[in-house]
């Protein structure tokens, strides 16, 4: 169990939570959420012990293990990949290299022999003769394959390096797995890996993710980091959303209700404060007033964290009817063939998403179409009248240097007013004094949104985004959905956030080391084409499209039959989420219709204490219900799945 209390941290001036309770408890998975900038790293690292907070306790307990994802990858460079995996259970590690060192000796002493069989027991105990193989297993899930194992992890990206780091905290199986966006830098494939082992896992897991689906998959609490506090919600992110917008609008509709009392108490004082014959009610009022605003403070917010810029992306004219033409595009690093003549064609106003493992060309092939790159072979050409804008992967190359933000977004239309530049700017949440910060300090979401606003300024026709939801947090995420889908233009863009993918995609591109496969539809109907889910499917099976046709029943019959039994199982399954659906809201319902019914004015003066007592037990048993009901949800939401 991991408790907090009377936490308080801030950041410079900026309070992040104060006052704060909670407590995290064995064997549940929290969903880690808020906008970015409001306290869900800090509260990690005060976690995991890095900082200490301003104020209060948190309480961990010592006997327990807590795994968290290092950021320092640099450390083992010279270590073999499968080795750095198995450093994360130190012990293991230490006997295994240990009894390594005697058994290269030519001679063993009496005491070498004896070390052997204590080491033989710490080797036992720690399953060290399947230990290559669980780790092993622990990369090729994360998308690192067999014949990479034996590498140094010097000969990685970045990305990957941290993915060795994720399978090394898996790998130490600790009771407490404490984790800062760990989808980060996976693909979908990862991604979905990921969900599937720590949905299984057993022990404590605290997750920040700005990744509903995954969220969604993992969590069955989210703890929120928002208005100065901490909040823990039951269910996962859908579910906490729903709450926290009811629990909102309740307070909403409280305060205003209290407000209008207050009004007509006030509207009473004014107009009786100065007869004699009405000064004792105006006092015994004035009271009842004062009363009212100690309630209304109570209920008051704190100012929300979470603010949603205002996305907007038009054009200055339409492209030709054909936005794109691609024609046989390959290209190899060294040794490494990252797209083999690649074709393809997109005309004007289409979605395209582009799918793929990690590594198979996806960024490759938008740097190419925007000139960062060149092909080694083949061509491409942009229709008539076409301008592109381009939101690329790595920030750090396209925004540098020291000038302001408004000097920064100057450049690329010098005819643009500082008040229009201004305009944009607080758009993407840059006001006041903002706007004069310098380019260089902006941390990774500030730097995204910078991005955006020099695309909302330029006005082309056609958007390519490479990985845009890495630095944004979930307000900006839905902002951008919403942009996107009502922008007029042509869209082209890699994601591995389902979420975004299945918003706005109106066609699938999907890129395989065979080739390229081309879905004109929606990625649901690309799922139901494919009968294969990209996100859940074995990374090999995607590899090798044209082997798994071959691998077809070769009995049609058969193949049709158990489609068709398929598709009927899945039916059963969608009716009982529906039933099991309509009665959490009828529940919910019930609930919400007795919680107005107990806030309503007069309700203890009019009810007596055997009603009063007989409406709180009804409620008691609509949430039992509720309980069960969700449950029921869930169970039946998992057999669709």
């Amino acid at each position: 169990m991991i408790s907090a209390s009377n936490l308080k941290m801030r950041y410079g001036g900026k309070i992040l939570f104060k006052e704060t309770n909670f407590q995290f408890n064995p064997g549940l998975h929290y969903g880690l959420v808020g906008a970015n900038g409001s306290g869900k790293s800090t509260l990690i690292k005060m976690l995991i012990g890095e900082i200490t907070p301003e104020a209060g306790e948190i309480s961990l307990p010592t006997q327990l293990s807590i795994g968290t994802l290092k950021q320092d990858h640099f450390l083992h460079e010279e270590q073999l990949i499968l080795d750095v995996v198995l450093m994360g259970n130190p012990k293991l590690w230490n006997a295994l290299k240990e009894r390594e060192a005697i058994l290269e000796k030519e001679h063993f002493s009496e005491k070498d022999c004896h070390t052997l069989e204590s080491l033989e027991k710490v080797i036992h105990e720690h399953d060290g003769y399947t230990a290559p193989s669980r780790a092993a297993k622990l990369l090729e899930g994360l998308g690192l394959l067999a014949p990479m194992h034996a590498q140094k992890l010097s000969v990685l990206s970045g990305g990957f390096k941290l993915r060795v780091l994720l399978a090394q905290v898996l790998f130490s199986q600790p009771d407490i797995l404490l984790l800062d966006e760990p989808t980060n830098h996976l693909d979908i494939f990862s991604i979905k890996w990921l969900e599937g082992y720590l949905k299984n896992f057993m022990g404590m897991i605290v997750v920040s993710s700005h990744d509903r689906e995954f969220l969604n998959k993992v969590c069955n609490y989210i703890v929120d980091v928002d208005r100065e506090t901490i909040r823990i919600y039951k269910g996962n992110y859908d579910q906490f959303e729903e709450a926290k917008a009811f629990e909102k609008a309740h307070k909403e509709a409280q305060i205003d209700k209290q407000d209008k009392k207050k009004q007509d108490l006030q509207g009473f004082i004014d107009r009786f404060k100065s007869k004699a014959t009405k000064a004792r009610q105006a006092q015994s009022k004035m009271r009842l007033v004062e009363k009212l605003e100690g309630e209304m403070d109570e209920l008051s917010l704190s100012p929300s964290s979470r603010m949603y810029p205002n996305l907007q992306f038009d054009i200055c004219r339409p492209s030709g009817a054909i936005a794109l033409k691609v024609d046989s595009i390959s290209k190899q690093f060294g040794s490494k063939h990252v797209l083999s003549k690649i074709s393809f064609q997109i005309e004007r106003g289409e979605h395209v998403a582009f799918l793929g493992a990690n590594g198979i060309g996806k960024s490759t092939l938008l740097e190419i179409l925007t000139q960062s790159l060149h092909a080694d072979q083949g061509s491409f050409e942009w229709g008539f009248a076409v301008q592109h804008a381009y939101f690329p992967q790595d920030h750090a190359k396209h925004v540098q240097g020291n000038n302001s933000l408004l000097e920064w977004l100057r450049q690329f239309d010098a005819r643009a007013t500082d008040e229009q530049l201004r305009g944009i700017l607080g758009r993407v949440l840059f006001s006041g004094d903002d706007v004069h910060k310098t380019v260089n300090i902006l941390s990774g979401g500030e730097t995204a949104r910078l991005l955006l606003a020099k695309m909302m300024l330029m006005k082309h026709n056609v958007l390519i985004f490479d990985e845009p939801t890495n630095h944004l947090d979930m307000e900006a995420i839905e902002a951008l959905l919403e942009a996107l889908h009502n922008y007029p233009g042509t869209l082209l863009f890699v994601s591995h956030n389902r979420h975004f993918v299945n918003a706005l995609s109106k066609r699938i591109l999907e890129i395989t080391r065979d080739g390229l496969l081309d879905f004109k539809c929606t990625y649901p109907e690309y799922l139901a084409k494919r009968e294969l889910d990209l996100l859940s499917a074995d990374r090999k099976a995607h590899q090798m499209p044209q082997a798994n046709k071959k691998n077809q029943p070769s009995d049609e019959k058969s193949l049709y039959q158990e489609q068709k039994n398929q598709s009927k199982q899945r039916a059963h399954f969608e009716r009982k989420v529906k039933l099991a659906e309509d009665k959490c809201h009828q529940l919910e319902q019930k609930i919400k219709e007795i919680d107005d019914l107990l806030s309503s004015e007069g309700f203890y003066q009019k009810n007596s204490k055997e009603q009063q007592q007989a409406i709180l037990s009804k409620k008691v048993v609509c949430e039992k219900s509720l309980e069960d009901a969700l449950h029921e949800w869930e169970k039946a939401s998992e057999e669709l799945v």
